[in-house]
């Protein structure tokens, strides 16, 4: 994957166990496939899997050492889009909006909670 799009590169950030791959490695150190398997709770050969995705797409660099693979963020620029990513993701989102039903009507009106009567006729009867 010489030149990965932004769907794709967005379904490899996306992936959970991969997210956390990614954030465990913006510490600056290097890590081995197990030890990143370790952080995102699954098994070595499934990290395995998700990391050759990772470095194939270059999001991540590999350093050779004896018997052990060492994964690190491949670039600043790497480093930046996740940072980014983040920040986006700690914004507050408004509420969803949801149409007023019906039902949603009633429950204001009278409901029970646990033990006791609750909503407008509940606080009209307490």
């Amino acid at each position: 994957m010489a030149t990965a799009n932004l769907v794709e590169v967005a379904a490899l950030v996306g992936d959970n166990a991969r997210a956390t791959m990614l954030a465990a490695l913006m510490g600056g150190q290097a890590l081995t496939a197990s030890e990143l398997a370790a952080l995102a709770r699954v098994t070595k050969s499934t990290a395995s899997g998700h990391l050759s995705k990772l470095a194939n797409a270059r999001l991540l660099a590999v350093t050779v050492n004896r018997r052990n693979r060492y994964y690190r963020i491949a670039s600043p620029l790497v480093a930046r889009m996740l940072e980014s990513i983040n920040a986006v993701a700690a914004l507050e989102t408004p509420a969803r909006y949801r149409p007023r039903s019906a039902q949603d009507d009633a429950l204001r009106f009278a409901r029970t909670c646990y033990d006791h009567l609750a909503g407008h006729l509940g606080v009209a009867i307490a």
